[in-house]
């Protein structure tokens, strides 16, 4: 089952921040899903700085983010 990590409703840094815990407990395969454009951003940002690949979706007004290994 793939982790998710629902940032919903929590403005920057709280979305990264997150994510950083998820990456820094060894997880390479999670969703997360954020609800603005500057969360996406970031979080995208971040998983790309630690050599992961992000495919985007949107679902209304969350997006969900797909983390993977390259």
């Amino acid at each position: 089952m793939t982790e998710k990590v629902d940032a919903t409703g929590l403005s920057c840094p709280q979305p990264v921040m997150l994510v950083q815990r998820v990456i820094k407990n060894g997880v390479t395969d999670f969703e997360v899903l954020v609800d603005s454009e500057a969360a996406k951003e970031n979080v995208i940002r971040c998983l790309t700085k630690n050599n992961l690949h992000a495919d985007i979706s949107s679902d209304k007004d969350i997006f969900i983010i797909k983390a993977c290994k390259r």
